[in-house]
């Protein structure tokens, strides 16, 4: 239900205005990569100008994610360790049942009066 909402508030208007973005910038833009390059930089790149924008928009979202990965790394672990603490409290759980369960099985034992 979510994912459709989100879906249709937010990722297909955010799709129609790339699209409009890249329709529009189809003309040919230069990105100087040379910072000291002076009048004929050596290192550029010749492409519309829509590529450079959707390049960007994808490098900040690698980017971002990568932050967020990497600042929750915290949480991660305190989660692996709950999950490993609450798998060894159900093994011992089970093997504390069957123990339970081989004395309630077991015949009583029968104490016979010391002479």
């Amino acid at each position: 239900m979510w994912r459709r909402l989100v879906l249709g508030l937010v990722i297909l208007p955010l799709a129609a205005l790339l699209v409009a973005l890249a329709v529009v910038n189809r003309k040919t833009a230069i990105l100087v990569l040379d910072p000291f390059g002076g009048v004929e930089p050596r290192l550029s790149l010749e492409a519309p100008l829509f590529l450079f924008l959707l390049g960007a928009f994808a490098l900040g979202l690698i980017v971002g994610g990568i932050a967020t990965w990497l600042s929750q790394g915290k949480w991660r672990r305190t989660a692996r360790a709950g999950a490993r603490e609450a798998r060894d409290l159900r093994r011992q759980t089970s093997r504390l049942e069957k123990e339970l369960e081989g004395l309630h099985s077991a015949p009583p034992r029968v104490r016979l009066p010391a002479d």
